[in-house]
């Protein structure tokens, strides 16, 4: 995607003067954490906004910026703890005022949407609740007031969205085609993502697609672990796992101890990389050890499908 150079709404010197100040601290934090080779800071504590000194600070920040990936972000935002919501509305809005926006500026802004979406909106809040009306109130702080009408050329957004909460296993999420055609729809909208309204709409769906891909990934972990545990109630302690990159005799114990890890290393991210195909294989690699146990021995399965409880909780 070639930048935009769509003219961008700026802000007084000071007020751009004030973010540049918000956000030096998360700045110099991640050029210590990425070892990103920078001069100083030109924002310290003697700095003085002018139009000069803000446009030389500024282009000390697109320096950084142009060093840190989205990944990157991701990770280090999940982590520490100077993302505070002033933070993430300030870091918004350094991104949505630059004139020429790349798609690198794109990515890190419909993430920290969501991120922005995700700190403030309330932990119990129920799918119905989520309208874009009240995703645009939450948002009002970053995108100003908005009665967001969804764009004629984001209609099959709903679509997807609908397909992905038809999906009952991670597995079916993953060959639907929906997390792509979010991505490919982002790509193609080009400076249009920037409009307020495709924003709201954007937000709404990668947070929506966020908490299925969640709750999915969350009952593979809980059915694994629940069979494993099965299996070894059975007496089975190793099982062939190879289509999940593991031994042929993996040890039950292992993986279960593997799946305690993933649930922390998959807290912060969604996507259809080789991880997350470990562990939808290492789902079917389960499944199969228990179906090939239960042919082996078809009654102390059966006795066990009678006696078994509910499923693990997280």
């Amino acid at each position: 995607m070639t930048a935009s150079t769509e003219p961008s709404f700026q802000p007084p010197f000071e007020e751009q003067g004030a973010t540049l100040r918000a956000l030096q601290p998360m700045y110099a934090a991640l050029v210590r954490e990425f070892v990103i080779e920078v001069s100083t800071c030109p924002v310290d504590e003697e700095f003085s906004p002018s139009p000069e000194s803000v446009e030389h600070a500024e282009a000390w920040f697109q320096q950084v910026d142009a060093q840190i990936q989205v990944h990157q972000l991701r990770q280090f935002l999940q982590t520490t703890p100077l993302a505070n919501e002033a933070v993430l509305r300030h870091l918004l809005l350094h991104h949505m005022q630059k004139t020429a926006k790349s798609s690198s500026d794109r990515d890190k802004t419909d993430f920290l949407l969501v991120q922005y979406f995700s700190l403030c909106a309330p932990s119990g809040l129920e799918d119905a609740d989520l309208d874009l009306d009240y995703v645009a109130q939450v948002l009002e702080p970053v995108l100003g007031p908005q009665q967001p009408t969804p764009p004629a050329w984001l209609s099959s957004l709903e679509t997807i969205l609908q397909s992905a909460a038809r999906c009952h296993r991670l597995s079916e999420l993953l060959h639907s085609g929906a997390l792509e055609q979010g991505r490919k729809l982002k790509t193609q909208s080009a400076e249009r993502y920037f409009e307020p309204s495709a924003m709201v709409v954007f937000a709404r769906f990668s947070f929506m697609i966020r908490r299925i891909f969640f709750r999915l990934m969350h009952d593979d972990l809980n059915a694994i672990q629940d069979g494993l545990r099965e299996l070894e109630r059975r007496g089975v302690t190793t099982i062939d796992c190879r289509r999940a990159q593991f031994s042929f005799e993996e040890p039950t114990g292992r993986l279960r101890m593997i799946c305690q890890s993933w649930k922390v290393m998959f807290h912060a991210e969604y996507s259809s990389g080789q991880p997350l195909r470990m562990l939808v294989d290492l789902r079917a690699a389960v499944d199969d050890a228990l179906q090939n146990d239960a042919r082996k021995h078809p009654l102390a399965a059966s006795a066990a499908s009678g006696t078994s409880g509910g499923g693990t909780t997280t």
